[in-house]
């Protein structure tokens, strides 16, 4: 009996390490520092779940599988709680990390970018979504700050609709968002709070609190000289050489070139000069030049071309286009094949249903809501299928008479249209918010038959939007339509 209770729980060990997988290794390392348990080292492999802890003068660099790195500055624990990467199917990868205290870096590898609806980053007090991003984060039991390097986050604090249990960003009305165009702020959730507030960060940012290390990674939109680190053993400048090369240059002047002044001849007195003879050239004689009488003509052999006056120029400023919404079907449904992939060349990704992908190119100009005024929009395009839950047959439906109402003054919106399937006619609404960079967050769950979600949108420069959307038809014969809305004046 003991012998079977020991072979059975080696098994469990055995299996539990089998799914400890390799979330990265150490590419540089600092100070006092430990990975589960043991002294920190130069090109080991940090698994998921290990813990990782810095001392006062501690640093850990990892490099994460899909060319991501999570960075911890001193004093700092954290740990990568799942990392999980599927190169065939990105929809099933998995990403959660886990800052205890202190101060800590991610910026989002391959895999994550592909799949950013499944990453978070807790802290004690808020669950951290991302747009593909870089992003710093201060954490201690009552209190987090977030500053963006480049990209954009999300940001919800935990209650009963965001639990830290849960996987991926948090949506509905107490999420805020952060984008790298804001530059100098910061954003805040404190225990107890009911949403994030948005500050200057000054004295309270990341990087004030803890500060990088000359050659830790730049970011996109960082304008720092710092060298970067990519692998173990790729060359990188000496920290202490960029300093001293950066003071050499500020403090180097450039002096124009000192006035050589010729010392005066010495004459050697105590040798005789002997002055040679002076030969005198002849003289030419002067041939009278015979003047010219005011009777003469004057004869112009070279006219004057009159100078046509240049007309200046101005200068064509190209104008940078807003960025473009595109959206489309990446499963097959009822024999029609797919219009997307759940990927797109020059595009984010920024929502995700059941059917249907929405994204944003990432070239162009990108969108900041007013703060003022409202906005009606009209239904421009839409695709909708309603799946039994029971039976789970698909069937098409179809949308009409939408409206979309924006009131920046309140950075809200309300929805609603009519959606018929198989002969029923469903009257569905929904309201929610809209954050600084124009993405559209629905408010609370469907509950009933007139009420939907929107589960993601977006709001585009040249006066369009979008949004997916799901809601629950029938409460007695469950049956949840998933869709997608376009939108336009």
């Amino acid at each position: 009996m003991l012998r079977h209770c020991l072979l059975s729980i080696a098994l469990v060990l055995t299996a539990q390490s089998a799914f400890a997988d390799q979330a990265g290794k150490i590419v540089f390392v600092a100070g006092a520092t430990h990975v589960a348990g043991k002294a920190g080292v130069l090109g080991a492999p940090v698994n998921e779940g290990d813990m990782l802890d810095t001392g006062a003068d501690g640093y850990i660099y990892v490099k994460t599988i899909d060319s991501g790195l999570f960075i911890l500055r001193p004093s700092t624990r954290a740990r990568i709680a799942v990392y999980h990467v599927d190169e065939q199917h990105p929809e099933n990868n998995r990403f959660k990390l886990e800052l205890l205290s202190g101060i800590a870096r991610s910026r989002s590898g391959d895999a994550v970018k592909l799949a950013k609806q499944n990453f978070r980053f807790n802290t004690p007090v808020a669950a951290i979504g991302v747009r593909g991003t870089d992003f710093t984060v201060f954490t201690d039991q009552e209190t987090s700050r977030v500053a963006v390097v480049s990209g954009g986050i999300v940001v919800s604090p935990f209650g009963a609709s965001c639990r830290p249990e849960g996987g991926g960003p948090c949506e509905g009305s107490l999420t805020r968002e952060l984008s790298a165009a804001q530059k100098g702020q910061l954003l805040q959730i404190q225990r107890g709070q009911n949403a994030p507030q948005l500050l200057q960060g000054g004295n309270l940012t990341p990087d004030v609190l803890a500060p990088p290390r000359t050659d830790e990674p730049i970011g996109k939109n960082s304008g720092s000289a710092n060298a970067t680190l990519v692998a173990v053993g790729e060359p990188s400048l000496d920290p202490q050489k960029i300093l001293t090369l950066q003071h050499v240059q500020a403090t180097t002047v450039v002096s124009p070139p000192a006035l050589v002044s010729t010392p005066p001849a010495v004459v050697d007195t105590s040798t005789p000069v002997t002055t040679p003879p002076v030969t005198t050239p002849p003289v030419t004689p002067v041939v009278p030049v015979t003047p010219v009488t005011p009777s003469d003509p004057v004869v112009v052999t070279d006219p004057v071309t009159p100078v046509t006056p240049v007309t200046p120029v101005t200068p064509v400023v190209p104008v940078t286009p807003p960025r473009e919404i595109s959206w489309g079907r990446y499963a097959v449904v009822l024999n029609q094949p797919a219009t997307t992939t759940l990927s797109k060349d020059g595009a984010e990704r920024v929502g995700l249903n059941q059917y249907f992908a929405l994204f944003e190119s990432t070239s162009g100009l990108a969108y900041v809501a007013p703060t003022h005024g409202s906005v009606g929009l009209s239904l421009d395009a839409s695709e909708a299928y309603v799946k039994d839950q029971a039976t789970q047959a698909v069937t098409a439906a179809t949308l009409s008479n939408g409206q979309l109402l924006l009131n920046f003054d309140k950075a809200s919106f309300s929805t609603s249209f009519d959606l018929l399937n198989q002969k029923t006619s469903y009257n569905l609404m929904a309201t929610g918010q809209i954050s600084s960079a124009g993405r559209l967050f629905g408010d609370g769950q469907y509950y009933n038959n007139n009420t939907m979600t929107v589960t993601s949108g977006l709001l585009g420069g040249d006066g369009t939007a979008a949004y997916l959307f799901q809601a629950q038809l029938d409460q007695n014969k469950p049956k949840t339509v998933y869709g997608v809305t376009h939108w336009a004046k």
